[in-house]
C-alpha cells in the first residue's frame, strides 16, 4: 500500500513539474514574442536617435549667422559648439546611466520634451546668454539616443539584437551626416531660428507617437543611489574586458571619422576648388549611403562574425584614406574615401554596441554610457588634431594622421581579437 501511495505521489510530482515547464515555456515564447519589435517601431527610434543627435550639430553651417545676430567676434562664435558639445558629454554621465534606475519610457519622452523646451529657447533666444543657456540644455538633453538604443536593445529579442541596433544607430549617424545640409536649407528658407522651431516641432510628433508604442519596463536595480549608480560605471571597466577594448576602438574609430568631416570643409573651400558651402554640405549624402550599407554589421554579429566584421571594416578604413587623398585632383575619388569611411565607422560602431550590450542586461544604459563617453572624447580630440595638423602641414598631413590613426585602430583590433572569439 505505501508502495502504491509512493508511486502515486512520484506520478503528482511530475505532473505538476511537467505542467510548471509547459507554463514557464508558454511564458518565454510569449516574452520572446513580446519583445520582437516591428520595423516600424525600430525606423520610429532610429527617426528619434537621428533627430535629436542632429540639434547638436545644426548650428555649425549657422555660425555666420549667429555672429551676426547676436554681435559675437567671429574668433569667438565657435563657443556655441563647445558648449553644446561639453554639455553632451555631460549628459552622457550623468543622464544615461539613469536608463538602469528609473522606467525607460517616462525617461525617454520625458528628456524629449524637455529637449523641445530647449529647442525652443535657442530658436527665440533675445540675448547671447539665453542662446549659450539653450545650446547647453540642447547639448545635455541629446544624449536620449544613448538612451534610445539601450532600449531598442532590452525590447529586441536576442536573436534580432545587432540587427535592431544597426538600424538604430544608422539613424544617429545619418542625423549626424545630414544635419548640416538640413539646417542650410531651413535656414535659406525661413532664417536660422526655423531650424531649430521645426525640430522642435518634429520632436513633439515623434514624442507623441512613442507615448503609444513605447512598452513601461520598470529597471531592477532601484537599490541603488544615485551617485552609485554612476560609480558603478566605473566598475563596469575594470569587470568587463571586453568594454574596455570596444571602448577604445570607438575613440580610435571616431577620431578618424572627426579627423575628416571637420578638416574637409578646409581643402574644398580653398582654391583651386573653392566650393560652396551648399556643395560641400551635399558629401554628407556620400557618407550617408556609406551609413545605410553598414547597418548590416548587426545581422552578421548576431550569426557571430563580429571580430571578423571588426577586422574587414578596419581594413577599409585604412584603405578609405587612399582615396581620401587625392581630394584636391578628384572629387570622385574623396566620395569613394568618405562612403568605404562611413561604411567602415559605422560597421565597427554598430559591432561594437552588439558585442557590449549582452554583457549586462541590467546595465545596458550604463554600457552604453561609458563607451559613448570614449566616442567623445575620440571625436574632440580628431577635430582638434585634424585642424592643427592642416594648418601646418597641409591636407596631405591630414591624411596621414587620419591613415595613422586607422592602422593604430587595426593593430589593436589583431591584438586583442582573441577576446569573445566566438564573436
Amino acid at each position: 500500500m505505501s508502495n502504491m501511495e509512493e508511486i502515486l505521489e512520484k506520478a503528482e510530482i511530475h505532473a505538476h513539474a511537467k505542467g510548471n515547464s509547459a507554463q514557464e515555456s508558454q511564458l518565454t515564447s510569449e516574452s520572446d514574442q513580446r519583445t520582437t519589435m516591428s520595423r516600424y517601431v525600430i525606423l520610429l527610434f532610429a527617426a528619434a536617435c537621428g533627430m535629436s543627435v542632429a540639434n547638436i550639430y545644426f548650428a555649425q553651417p549657422l555660425l555666420d549667422q549667429l555672429s551676426v545676430e547676436f554681435g559675437i567676434e567671429h574668433s569667438l562664435i565657435g563657443i556655441v559648439i563647445t558648449i553644446t558639445q561639453i554639455f553632451y558629454g555631460v549628459g552622457l554621465l550623468l543622464l544615461v546611466p539613469l536608463g538602469d534606475m528609473l522606467n525607460q519610457r517616462r525617461l525617454i519622452i520625458g528628456q524629449m520634451l524637455l529637449s523641445m523646451i530647449a529647442l525652443v529657447i535657442v530658436g527665440t533666444a533675445p540675448t547671447s546668454t539665453v542662446l549659450f543657456v539653450g545650446m547647453a540644455l540642447v547639448g545635455l538633453l541629446a544624449v536620449v539616443t544613448q538612451t534610445l538604443v539601450a532600449f531598442a536593445a532590452t525590447m529586441a529579442a536576442p536573436a534580432e539584437r545587432g540587427r535592431v541596433v544597426g538600424m538604430v544607430t544608422s539613424g544617429i549617424v545619418i542625423g549626424i551626416l545630414l544635419a548640416r545640409s538640413i539646417a542650410g536649407i531651413v535656414t535659406d528658407l525661413a532664417g536660422w531660428r526655423a531650424v531649430y522651431l521645426v525640430s522642435a516641432v518634429l520632436l513633439l510628433l515623434i514624442v507623441c507617437m512613442f507615448a503609444r508604442v513605447l512598452p513601461p519596463i520598470e529597471r531592477e536595480v532601484r537599490s541603488l543611489s544615485y551617485p552609485q549608480l554612476l560609480g558603478s560605471v566605473i566598475t563596469l571597466f575594470v569587470q568587463e574586458r571586453m568594454l574596455r577594448i570596444r571602448s577604445v576602438l570607438a575613440l580610435l574609430i571616431f577620431a578618424d571619422f572627426s579627423i575628416l568631416w571637420t578638416s574637409l570643409v578646409l581643402p574644398l573651400s580653398a582654391p583651386p576648388l573653392s566650393l560652396s558651402h551648399s556643395a560641400i554640405g551635399a558629401f554628407g549624402l556620400a557618407g550617408v549611403a556609406g551609413a545605410l550599407a553598414a547597418a548590416r554589421a548587426g545581422k552578421l554579429a548576431d550569426r557571430g562574425y563580429g571580430q571578423r566584421t571588426t577586422g574587414f571594416s578596419l581594413v577599409l578604413l585604412l584603405l578609405s584614406w587612399l582615396f581620401i587623398r587625392y581630394t584636391e585632383q578628384s572629387l570622385f575619388a574623396l566620395m569613394i574615401g568618405i562612403v568605404l569611411l562611413d561604411l567602415a565607422v559605422q560597421a565597427v560602431h554598430v559591432t561594437n554596441q552588439t558585442m557590449i550590450l549582452p554583457l549586462r542586461a541590467e546595465a545596458r544604459s550604463r554600457l552604453t554610457a561609458g563607451y559613448m563617453v570614449f566616442y567623445s572624447i575620440g571625436s574632440a580630440s580628431g577635430s582638434i588634431a585634424s585642424t592643427h595638423v592642416y594648418a601646418h602641414y597641409g591636407w596631405g598631413g591630414v591624411c596621414v594622421l587620419g591613415a595613422s590613426v586607422s592602422a593604430a585602430a587595426l593593430l589593436f583590433w589583431a591584438m586583442t581579437r582573441r577576446v569573445g572569439a566566438a564573436a
